[in-house]
């Protein structure tokens, strides 16, 4: 069987005159080796992409992580500049593209960003700056130069029983890393928690009665692919899962 084709999203950033729209090099690194698949960036056009056309020739949907956030006006809080910085471009293209490939049974694995777009692409809300907030830990990643430093191992998440996550991992409890400053808020419509950590941050969802394989996380799995168990597990489960479909396909 030929490797399946996994559609990652892009965040737009301008450089030298131009709008470039690209993806960090870990997740296509861990779609590479970790799922083996290939990895295909999607172009953040908005309503200029056929998205069923890009989805007929896909077989997964990574939704990455990235500094900007989803602008808080698509779930009826207030944009400000602290809480930037924001990619309307972006938005306006991955929201309905988690839409739609869990409508039609597209694996869909979601990090970071990507998760709080699934929730927000289904109804839910976000928080903003948690580590404001009275219980909460800080979930920042510490100020370093050094890539290892900020991706390190920080917390430990507890996983729910009989969770898919449970099912990929085969673990209640497991270390992650942590490197954002929001939160889901209320879940999405059919959105369920996968796991929690112990400050009562949501780690990480599922989606109740999906046709597909649908997980994401708030931690980056993609960053430890090569060393660390299971972000290792994380994405053999998406690339089965994308390999399952691709079979189904053809």
């Amino acid at each position: 069987m030929k490797k399946p084709l996994i559609l990652v999203t892009a965040d737009v950033k301008p450089l030298d005159g131009y709008n470039w729209h690209a993806a960090p090099s870990t997740y296509l690194q861990a779609t590479l080796s970790g799922a083996d698949a290939i990895p295909v960036i999607l172009p953040s056009l908005g309503a200029e992409v056929d998205l069923d056309a890009a989805l007929d020739r896909v077989d997964g949907v990574l939704a990455t992580g990235s500094r900007s956030n989803v602008n808080p006006q698509l779930y009826g809080a207030e944009a400000t500049e602290a809480n930037g910085p924001y990619d309307a471009a972006r938005d306006s293209t991955t929201l309905p593209l988690l839409r739609r490939a869990v409508e039609r049974g597209i694996p869909v694995f979601a990090i970071c960003r990507g998760m709080q777009e699934l929730n927000v692409a289904f109804g839910g809300t976000l928080l903003t700056e948690i580590q404001e907030m009275a219980g909460r830990s800080d979930h920042r990643a510490p100020t370093s130069e050094h890539q290892d430093e900020r991706f390190r191992i920080a917390h430990t998440v507890d996983v729910e029983s009989g969770s898919q996550l449970e099912k990929v991992i085969g673990d209640a409890k497991f270390n992650v890393n942590s490197l954002h400053r929001q939160a889901l808020g209320s879940l999405g419509k059919g959105l369920k928690i996968e796991a929690m950590a112990e400050d009562d941050t949501i780690e990480a969802v599922s989606v109740t009665g999906a046709k597909g394989y649908v997980v994401a996380t708030q931690w980056h799995p993609e960053y430890w692919v090569a060393s660390d168990g299971p972000s290792q597990k994380l994405f053999k489960a998406f690339g089965d899962a994308a390999r399952a479909y691709a079979g189904q396909r053809t």
